[in-house]
């Protein structure tokens, strides 16, 4: 008894018996109740549970409706049955599984090795030496820049080229932008939830910048006004997505962004607008097309063509440029040479058409299959986006966030997209263009678990 007394202490089970609050069987929730407790840590790895017996008596429930729920758990990866000696956890395997990346807001790949192959050797007879051995003029070669005005004209943005930025990604575009038209004694405008690199572009540069309700089509003209309104800054400047918003994938209507122009000319307020989901749907005006005079219109290729084409475009309105040169002489930004003309090959060709309309096409496929696991629990999706929105309070959205890094997905930081950290309202942002379908599809399963358990 003596040498067994200290093994049965060490084989009891920690867990204090529930049912978990929610409708359903006594089966099921008794199995919500331990999944909640092991994703979120209450139960580690390795942690015995209840011995099937002692639950259903401290429950008072059948035996048969324990051994339903344990093998629930056991079909979810959760736990594992050891003949003879009991279940336990098994959450610490998770952390060492491989880790699905639902966090970086990247295409689907669908470029061929073929076509790449073919375009290199075109290239290889055409590309002009001095753009590999001579530093680019600060805003890029003219070549280039009329390279790129032709792709953003097949979005409906007119640009002359001599009013066009090239750099190696839009963020950088974003960061010029911001200098060019808010500076220091500036504010920024933006959507309460909007994309986080601009979020950190703005506050390591020190811009102030606020947040601006959103509805279902984006960010809300009268909130707009009122808040420009009231602000006494000497430059103003409204950042939007009018396309596919990031991260809710909210799209404005034609008449919406009417009145989101109007509200800025009548606030004297420069607009910059993140176009660089506006290949997705070339129906609705860009904002760079209703107000060219105060829009700086922001793009690049690694959302439309693919994340290695690192090729940035800032749309200027005139009057623009030398100050722009200004900064870019202490700050260069120009794109690799070598992707420029991979662009312009596949523009003479027809090549970028086909490649966007097989983008489309697969981030249809990918959020109809994130709606199909997760539209219950609440999920936003766009079938022309390749991200997905799932609102939730903040502390569950924090709770979330957590629990899926301990079952190896990894997904956007709630807190990364809020302007105002102490907002109680956020959500998870689900990037669904990465991961191949097979390993999205198994994520989108583990993470629809998880929301059902905590409560979305």
């Amino acid at each position: 008894m003596t040498l067994l007394g200290p093994l049965l202490m060490r084989l009891q089970s920690p867990w204090t018996p529930r049912l978990a609050d929610r409708d359903g069987t006594i089966a099921e929730r008794l199995t919500s109740a331990l999944a909640g407790d092991i994703i979120e840590g209450r139960l580690k790895g390795g942690d015995r549970l209840p011995a099937h017996r002692d639950l259903a008596w401290k429950l008072g429930i059948g035996i048969g409706t324990v051994t339903k729920a344990y093998a629930a758990l056991d079909r979810r990866g959760l736990t594992r049955s050891v003949r003879g000696r009991g279940t336990f956890v098994t959450i610490s395997q998770a952390h060492e599984r491989r880790q699905i990346d639902l966090s970086s807001n990247v295409p689907p790949s669908v470029l061929g090795e073929r076509l790449l192959a073919r375009t290199l050797a075109e290239i290889s007879r055409k590309i002009d030496v001095e753009h590999l051995t001579l530093y680019a003029p600060s805003a890029g070669h003219m070549e280039h820049r009329r390279i790129m005005a032709r792709w953003l004209d097949m979005q409906g943005v007119t640009a002359d080229p001599a009013h066009l930025v090239l750099t190696g990604n839009a963020r950088q575009a974003i960061a010029l932008a911001f200098e060019l038209v808010c500076g220091r004694d500036g504010i920024i405008m933006a959507e309460r939830l909007t994309y986080s690199g601009a979020i950190a572009l703005a506050r390591r540069s020190g811009h102030r910048i606020r947040g601006i309700d959103i509805d279902a089509e984006g960010m809300i003209p009268e909130a707009l006004a009122s808040a420009l309104n009231h602000e006494n800054a000497v430059r103003k400047t409204v950042y939007l997505t009018p396309t596919l918003h990031n991260p809710t994938t909210a799209t404005m209507s034609s008449s919406r962004r009417h009145e989101i122009v109007n509200v800025c000319r009548n606030a004297n307020a420069s607009i910059v607008e993140d176009g660089v989901y506006g290949f997705a749907m070339t129906d609705l005006p860009p904002l760079a097309a209703l107000a060219p005079d105060i829009t700086l219109h922001v793009n690049g290729l690694s959302k439309s063509l693919g994340p290695g084409l690192r090729i940035g475009v800032l749309r200027l309105p005139a009057g623009m440029m030398a100050d722009a040169e200004t900064i870019l002489r202490d700050m260069p930004m120009e794109p690799a040479p070598l992707s420029c003309a991979l662009v312009e090959e596949w523009l003479s060709a027809g090549v970028i058409a086909s490649i966007q309309g097989d983008l489309i096409h697969e981030a249809r496929r990918r959020s109809d299959l994130a709606a199909s696991l997760l539209g219950k629990a609440g999920l936003v999706t766009h079938p022309a986006a390749c991200h997905a929105w799932l609102p939730a309070e903040r502390t569950v959205a924090d709770r979330l966030h957590s629990a899926a890094a301990a079952v190896g997905i990894r997904v956007t930081d709630p807190r990364t997209v809020m302007v105002d950290g102490g907002e109680p309202e956020s959500g998870i942002r689900l990037c669904l263009g990465g991961p191949s379908f097979d390993e999205l599809t198994e994520a989108l399963n583990a993470f629809s678990t998880l929301a059902n358990n905590i409560g979305q």
